[in-house]
């Protein structure tokens, strides 16, 4: 996305009051949105048969983005598979942005963009930012790009409600939503609209942006989606914020905001707006525009971006053994006859492993001594009385090869912050499950002791050095 410069159109001012009559008109949502869209073609029919066909074609999809906290690209073609395979183990990228709909878009070719590639990509675990390029504000001087892309219509009508932008933004959410589904994208995801950065001092393109805007996100949420909103931190996103405090509940506002302020500080703030808005969980800043990056032997060009939404990247709560704490931030070696705390642990992951069928007792007994020996002969560690460090390090980490950076969240993540711990006692990775900086410091270190690229990326050549109790 190439927004304007953030400060570009900034020029603060109250938005004018809504007359009673408008008022009443608006608090009646769809009278000049869902209405006026279904005479354009945003019939229920249509959209039942969309929602019939993306259960078949996006079977087994997750809502997307879904929570997460974390950084992402995007760029104006869907990449190949191969780039995304070798981004996924080697950047810090875990987000991806996709233009799927719109006819201002630039890309409007897209020859990865498939079912499939999405399929692919929500099980290799990338989280997927579909966007449209629509309609855009009437006084952008930039568009139309082509012949059949249209602005937002900026005339007023007799209500003064901007009748013919609200049915522009309930035809554009409704082609979007047909679009997302043939491709698998499910209900419950988020579709961002692309509103390029625009002089909203300009009363009619400002207001006829907003009345466009408010009948997407209606008609998206009629339709089982959730709606987003990119723009210019100094236009689209100010004129949002404006309407949210000056004039609240007169117009429907976008689930999630996505900020385009090229500050380069990787976070979601920007001075022009408030700081309660959106916030938490609905908000992403793109931090810096178009660029060229090479990460794993290829190059994109993209913006990069940093996520907070939904309830950012989190780990639900586990128990062990009837409760049996596993998580240490050292893990010292088991001698026989033995009673550390740490002993509990062991036996309870013995358990687990389905090679030790005794008490949890917290002593490294004769019983747990064999379950250990068993367990090393079957991962070809070699046999021994003693539990060594290594040998904490190769079950701890034992189970799926996932990718995992910066975002990540769940099970796996805990299995590699206390393999970590196991790997370097003075690491100190506190088994949160959510993948962050103390964890991809101590993957970071760890990667260079042992001799891999270090990238901060868990990826499976790591996890097969992890499993085999590699510590330096």
């Amino acid at each position: 996305m190439r927004s304007a410069p953030s400060g570009q159109f900034r020029a603060r001012r109250r938005l004018p009051p809504v007359t009673a009559f408008a008022t009443a008109l608006l608090l009646v949502t769809g009278i000049m949105g869902t209405a006026v869209g279904q005479t354009l073609g945003a019939a229920p029919a249509a959209a039942g048969a969309a929602t019939a066909q993306v259960s078949a074609v996006g079977e087994g999809n997750v809502v997307t983005p879904g929570d997460f906290t974390g950084y992402g690209f995007d760029q104006c073609h869907a990449p190949d598979q191969r780039s995304m395979n070798k981004w996924l183990t080697h950047s810090p990228f875990l987000a991806v942005g996709i233009y799927i709909s719109g006819n201002s878009r630039a890309c409007r070719d897209q020859p990865n963009l498939t079912p499939e590639w999405i399929s692919t990509q929500l099980a290799k675990g990338w989280r997927l930012l579909p966007i449209t390029l629509g309609p855009q504000a009437s006084c952008q001087p930039r568009f139309p790009r082509y012949q059949d892309d249209p602005k937002i219509n900026p005339k007023r009508g007799t209500d003064g409600l901007y009748q013919w932008a609200r049915a522009q933004g309930t035809a554009e959410a409704t082609k979007t939503v047909t679009d997302a589904q043939a491709l698998g994208i499910v209900p419950g995801s988020t579709l961002w609209y692309d509103l390029e950065g625009f002089n909203d001092g300009l009363t009619d393109c400002r207001e006829s942006a907003l009345a466009f805007l408010s009948t997407w996100t209606d008609r998206l949420h009629a339709l089982g989606y959730k709606s987003g909103v990119y723009s210019s931190a100094g236009s689209g996103i100010e004129m949002l914020d404006d309407a949210r405090v000056e004039r609240p509940g007169q117009f429907s506002l976008p689930d999630a905001i996505w900020i385009a302020r090229w500050d380069l500080q990787a976070n979601t703030s920007t001075s022009y707006i408030r700081d309660d808005g959106w916030l938490p969980g609905g908000r992403m800043k793109q931090y810096q525009g178009g660029h060229d990056e090479t990460w794993g032997g290829v190059r994109i060009n993209i913006d990069r971006n940093y996520l907070d939404l939904g309830l950012g990247s989190y780990a639900t709560r586990e128990t062990h053994c009837g409760g049996t704490r596993i998580s240490y931030w050292r893990y010292p070696a088991v001698n026989p006859g033995d009673a550390s705390k740490v002993v509990p642990a062991l036996q309870c992951l013995l358990k687990e492993k389905g090679v030790y069928d005794g008490p949890v007792t917290g002593t490294y007994d004769e019983g747990t001594v064999a379950a250990a020996q068993a367990w090393m002969s079957s991962r070809a560690l070699g046999a021994q009385p003693k539990f060594a460090p290594r040998h904490w390090v190769s079950l701890l980490s034992e189970g799926a090869k996932p990718v995992l950076k910066i975002g990540s969240a769940g099970t796996d993540v805990r299995r590699l912050q206390r393999a970590l711990s196991a790997a370097d006692n003075s690491a100190k990775v506190t088994a949160t499950g959510v993948y962050d900086l103390a964890t991809d410091a101590a993957l970071r270190a760890w990667q260079e002791r042992v001799g891999l690229p270090v990238t901060g990326v868990m990826a499976p050549n790591a996890w097969r050095k992890l499993w085999k109790g590699v510590r330096h």
